[in-house]
């Protein structure tokens, strides 16, 4: 016997559809991630339906290709230090908009987040036009300010969200306890936003590498990842690409189940630490 929703539609059939829909979004986002997996070993290179004659020669010449792989040490030079770049001000900046009150707030508020609406092509541009009236020639060192500057936001946003769901009494306590506000930052405000600092830094290094609209303004000389990626496409897809992007997904996967254990873990240490302090704030309570 079918149950019935508001006398009409039976929950086994409206849950076999949800079923069917939510199949078919996953395939959608997932199905050419696996198709590009696969035809990293196909034997015939691109196309070819099946693949047929699984190896791992693709792998091998990829291993073998320099220039590529320069590319790709470029990438992880750019996003760690525009990760560095953007945690140090954005931090700040974070603190800032949670912790004083300034004239302007709203305004500054608007303009740190301003990075985050506008499209990269404008910021690529804009940033352009600023080096070339400071003749600053064009390298990896321009495509590290421009990536550290648009992503500024990303850290501010995440790390600012970290400080509204911080506990102050924790702050509290440890300034009644003699520490100056210093020590309290260093020892109480950063480890407790840890999760937050960490999880800023891998969608900024994340966004880095794959970012192409403002590395194709700023770029010098030297490619980035993207860019390599991009310029051996306008010649057709080859078997190394889909190998490299592989690659990618690979180190993309184990950043997000990193991400996910040190978050897991992290909240169980904060959950023990809220309940210290609370224990400790109402033990003083309790003797005044």
């Amino acid at each position: 016997m079918e149950l019935l929703v508001s006398g009409s539609v039976p929950v086994v059939q409206k849950s076999r559809w949800l079923t069917v829909h939510a199949l078919a979004v996953f395939a959608f986002l997932y199905l050419p991630i696996a198709v590009l997996i696969i035809y990293s070993f196909n034997g015939q290179g691109v196309g070819g339906f099946p693949p047929r004659n699984l190896t791992l020669n693709w792998y091998r010449i990829l291993f073998q290709d320099g220039p590529i792989w320069d590319s790709v040490l470029n990438s992880l030079t750019v996003a760690v230090s525009a990760m560095a770049i953007a945690l140090a001000f954005g931090i700040p900046a974070a603190l800032a908009l949670d912790r004083a009150e300034f004239p302007g707030k709203a305004l500054f508020r608007r303009l740190v987040l301003l990075p985050l609406i506008l499209p990269g092509i404008i910021t690529g541009l804009s940033l352009l036009m600023l080096f070339r009236e400071v003749n600053v020639k064009l390298s990896l060192v321009t495509i590290i300010l421009g990536h550290g500057t648009a992503l500024i936001s990303v850290a501010t946003t995440e790390v600012f969200a970290g400080l509204q769901k911080l506990n102050r009494a924790q702050e509290e306590a440890s300034l009644d306890l003699g520490a100056n506000y210093w020590q309290t930052f260093w020892r109480i405000t950063v480890p407790n936003l840890k999760l937050s600092i960490i999880g800023a830094a891998l969608l900024i290094f994340t966004l880095s590498m794959d970012e192409i609209a403002v590395s194709f303004f700023l770029i010098g000389r030297d490619n980035t990842l993207p860019l390599e990626i991009w310029g051996r496409l306008r010649r057709g897809i080859t078997p190394e690409i889909n190998a490299i992007s592989t690659i990618i997904f690979v180190f993309s996967l184990a950043a997000i189940v990193l991400w996910y254990r040190l978050r897991v873990g992290g909240q169980g240490t904060s959950q023990v630490g809220a309940e210290l302090t609370e224990n400790t704030i109402a033990g003083c309570d309790s003797r005044v």
